[in-house]
């Protein structure tokens, strides 16, 4: 760890009193006490500290998966498929690639199920990952806490159309109405997670370890890495790799590096995912937070501003050079850094309880409650709304646009933006005339997922990044709203919000509900932009009549905006 003199004292002064404090001993005595600036009781803290108990907990229930496996590969299942959003569905993710291929299937001879996961309700990703399932014998793990989320049960509708009761798996939480449903109509199982663990602190309960266990992993393995750094966040603040990280995550947030810059190996690409849900929705809120920036292309090193925080994780054998490089000289040209290694991939039980620790504790540095999400459920509220307005009506209700253009449509505040723009680059040039330092450009797009959309968008952030000196993230939705969304609207207002959204070429109905894919993905992208707009964020909504070649319009609009040469 390379700080700054000035982070470095704060650190050391936070721990110093954190030991005072018994921080660690109190931590693991369930003390919600700790978090009493955040204005919550400590009952209503500590009931959501269950993830502190689950190295110990699940290695209990270890036959308990191994049973579930056992039957599934006997009975023929190939391919494994969870059927979640955020923190049921961002562990599984990682788990695929940490251990398997690109495309989740895992090494010859390891003999796991081929792991894919399904989070997008864009009409394409769904009849593709259908087909993909349909091409062999599937196990769907329908994975939701509470077990009324809107996106798994839309998914489960979809496989259920195509596969019989016996092919679904539920994960969740006892009593839910998922657990009901799964009972009344025959489920090969139902997995019952913890109630006092919240879902981005769940990857080492069920809903992270029975897709890894259908994987092919050792969750044995993973659960004794997760105990060893547990038993090593037991110690004092000075000597505890957790309230050391977590220390200096929020110390870094309150001197203004409230940027976390995330640089991971290859292989390591869904840890910066995972990490991203669990900091942005955790510490999201009270107008305060950090911002993750995870998979940001590497820059040169005067690209970075001097809000950031860097952290490089590194996994033995599977090098990063370019990571590597950038991060030397991040450290030679004074910016604060952490790095990590991983001796092996078990080792990521170890990461997931240093990680939760960390961002549980930096939340006492910032004062707020790192196990709550309320601005989550007021998109899901928007949501709904607008899914009621279109049952009623048969149309979703739009708002007027701001400008109008052959293949492209703006919507937005202009009070928010800056003006009155009068064609949609003058809307995009007055979106970027906003910013500041110390901002951070979002891209938010609900747009099937596919190489060409990845890269344009990449070029897009890289743009702003260099263009503008600020940080950029991008979300694909509606899988960020279980995510950064949170802090999109509950933390700081330093966010510049566009939004880009297409309809589908081919919509997909959803059986047994009036409204398809394509209307349930337009209702989650209107009530994100309602939801920004509500608190007065800076938001431009771009809808597209060709993605492709709406996207490399945009990305054209960006740098002529910004004076760059070229077009994204």
């Amino acid at each position: 760890m390379t700080l700054t003199r000035q982070l470095d004292e704060a650190v050391s002064a936070r721990l110093a009193a954190w030991e005072t404090d018994r921080v660690a001993e109190r931590l693991w005595a369930r003390d919600g006490s700790l978090w009493a600036a955040s204005g919550k009781t400590a009952e209503s803290v500590a009931a959501w500290l269950g993830w502190l108990d689950l190295p110990e907990s699940m290695a209990s229930r270890v036959g308990e998966l191994d049973r579930l496996v056992r039957e599934a590969r006997a009975d023929g299942y190939t391919r494994a498929a969870v059927l979640g959003m955020g923190g049921s569905s961002l562990a599984p993710e990682l788990f695929s690639h940490l251990f398997g291929d690109v495309l989740g299937a895992p090494p010859p001879g390891v003999g796991g199920l081929e792991l894919r996961i399904l989070d997008s309700t864009h009409p394409d990703v769904v009849r593709g990952f259908r087909s993909w399932a349909e091409s062999a014998r599937t196990l769907f793990c329908v994975s939701s806490k509470s077990g009324s989320t809107t996106e798994p049960n839309a998914f489960q509708a979809a496989m259920a159309a195509h596969a019989p009761a016996l092919d679904f798996v539920a994960i969740t939480d006892p009593g839910s109405a998922l657990s009901d449903a799964a009972r009344a109509q025959g489920f090969r199982a139902i997995v019952d997670g913890q109630p006092d663990v919240g879902g981005r602190y769940s990857a080492l309960s069920v809903f992270g370890l029975v897709p890894a266990a259908l994987h092919g992993v050792d969750v044995g393995a993973v659960l004794a890495r997760a105990t060893a750094m547990s038993e090593a966040c037991r110690r004092p603040a000075g000597d505890n790799p957790g309230l050391r990280l977590g220390a200096t995550l929020g110390e870094a947030a309150l001197a203004g590096r409230d940027k976390l810059a995330i640089f991971t190996s290859p292989r390591l690409g869904g840890l910066g995912d995972w990490i991203e849900q669990l900091v942005a929705e955790s510490t999201g809120k009270d107008g305060r937070g950090i911002v993750p920036i995870v998979g940001e292309p590497v820059g040169e090193v005067d690209a970075y501003g001097s809000d950031r925080l860097f952290v490089l994780i590194s996994l033995v054998g599977d090098p990063d050079p370019a990571g590597s490089e950038i991060v030397a000289g991040l450290e030679a040209a004074g910016h604060p850094v952490v790095r990590l290694e991983l001796a092996d991939r078990l080792a990521i039980g170890a990461e997931f309880m240093r990680w939760e620790i960390a961002t549980a504790v930096a939340g006492i540095s910032l004062g707020i409650d790192p196990f709550d999400q309320p601005n989550v459920q007021e998109s899901k509220d928007a949501t709904v709304a607008l899914l009621e307005a279109f049952r009623s009506s048969g149309a979703l209700p739009l708002p007027a646009p701001l400008v109008a253009e052959p293949g492209m449509t703006a919507y937005a505040d202009p009070a928010a933006i800056g003006g009155e723009p009068v064609s949609v680059e003058d809307a995009v040039a007055s979106l970027l005339g906003t910013a500041d330092a110390g901002d951070y450009f979002a891209t938010l797009a609900y747009l099937a997922p596919d190489p060409g959309t990845t890269a344009a968008l990449q070029r897009i952030r890289t743009a702003v990044r260099d263009g503008l000196g600020i940080a950029t993230t991008t979300g694909i939705g509606p899988r960020f709203l279980h995510s950064t969304g949170q802090l999109h609207k509950g933390g700081p207002p330093s966010g510049i919000f566009l939004q880009i959204t297409a309809d589908p070429v081919r919509d997909l109905p959803i059986p047994g509900w009036e409204e398809s894919f394509g209307t349930l993905i337009a209702a989650q992208a209107l009530g994100d932009l309602a939801s920004l707009q509500g608190r007065g964020r800076r938001a431009l909504r771009l809808h597209l009549a060709d993605p492709a070649r709406g996207l490399e319009r945009v990305g054209a609009m960006i740098n002529r905006a910004l004076g760059l040469a070229g077009t994204a």
